[in-house]
């Protein structure tokens, strides 16, 4: 075991695969309000050595980023990879992979999803969609997944992000930044603090990648999304510690005002930092990967889908460690989708 991966031993991952077959036979899909509530006593089921270490990356933040790797996964069971996830039959076979990964997001903080995101599902596909292939989205291929915060845009974005492999036979690379505040600049350093940028909604939000049926009740779960648009408000890039800040941007869809050129100047200093930091993490079958979406940036390689069942196809649970500020946007209080 290194500081940011854990590769497990065979009896941990005999015991976490055991687990969440025998679970998914307790409960009816990821949404389950009964998983949802029994999610931390679950999670104490898990190996210890798995939970200590993902609440050591959770606390310590020494890393933007780790891997606890060594999983099984029943490849026979979950089948080949979906071409859509509309229309899926729920639970999917891969339910038992969909809990483990909501067991772990349980250990560090309360697993949530957006209504505006794969029909608000909790736990979300990632794998590539024809028609797709230039989008700036997870179910991209061909085009360059430009590295982000996740849901840059959201003011409850998550805390973590976890990604899990389920197949990847070509090793696409996820790519993970991380942040060397040494390089940057101290003059650009007080402008990326400062409330300068705007970010808008990337385009999973959007109706068009939603199954909206024009009624009033799709109206309402996208009217968040339309404010953000409409009623944008400028956001620092850099928040929280001076000596050790967090990060706030997504590239591809923010503005700098074009009367602003020392915003520029800065935000282009703290993209050139930060695509020098990047890094590839090919997950192999069976990986998870867990990012702290204040310290990390994260996108991926392009690679040449085959629309075959072959394809890489991960699972993706977004984490916050307080689901109560998001109040406000959740239909009630045990409700873990936002966007009302």
């Amino acid at each position: 075991m290194t500081d940011n991966v854990l590769e497990l031993t065979e009896q941990e991952a005999h015991l976490s695969a055991e687990l969440a077959v025998e679970l998914s036979r307790n409960y009816t899909s990821p949404e389950d309000p009964d998983l949802i509530f029994d999610l931390p006593f679950l999670a104490a089921k898990l190996p210890e050595r798995a939970r200590r270490f993902l609440r050591d990356f959770a606390l310590g933040e020494k890393h933007g980023h780790c891997v606890v790797r060594g999983h099984r996964i029943d490849t026979a069971r979950i089948g080949d990879t979906p071409d859509h996830w509309r229309g899926r039959i729920r639970p999917a076979p891969e339910f038992p992979e969909e809990i483990l990964l909501l067991l772990y997001g349980s250990v560090i903080g309360e697993p949530f999803g957006w209504s505006t995101q794969q029909d608000g599902r909790l736990v979300h596909d990632v794998f590539p969609i024809k028609g797709h292939e230039n989008e700036q989205l997870g179910t991209g291929s061909a085009e360059l997944l430009t590295w982000h915060i996740e849901d840059a845009f959201h003011p409850y974005r998550g805390d973590y992000l976890l990604l899990s492999a389920l197949r990847n036979p070509d090793e696409v690379a996820t790519t993970v930044g991380e942040l060397d505040l040494n390089a940057i600049a101290p003059e650009h350093l007080d402008v990326l603090f400062d409330k300068r940028y705007y970010i808008a909604p990337d385009k999973s939000h959007l109706p068009k990648n939603n199954s909206t049926t024009g009624d009033d009740e799709a109206a309402l779960r996208f009217a968040s999304i339309e404010r953000l648009i409409h009623n944008r408000e400028r956001v620092a890039v850099l928040y929280g510690s001076r000596s050790a800040p967090y990060l706030r941007l997504d590239p591809y869809f923010m503005e700098i005002p074009e009367d602003d050129p020392q915003a520029r100047a800065a935000f282009q200093a703290i993209m050139d930092v930060l695509d020098r930091s990047l890094r590839s993490v090919s997950l192999l079958e069976g990986d998870v990967l867990c990012v702290n979406n204040h310290l990390a940036v994260h996108g991926r390689v392009p690679f040449q889908a085959r629309y075959d069942g072959s394809d890489r196809w991960l699972k993706r649970v977004n984490v916050t460690c307080d689901l109560r500020k998001s109040r406000e946007m959740r239909a009630s209080a045990g409700s873990r989708l936002i966007g009302c």
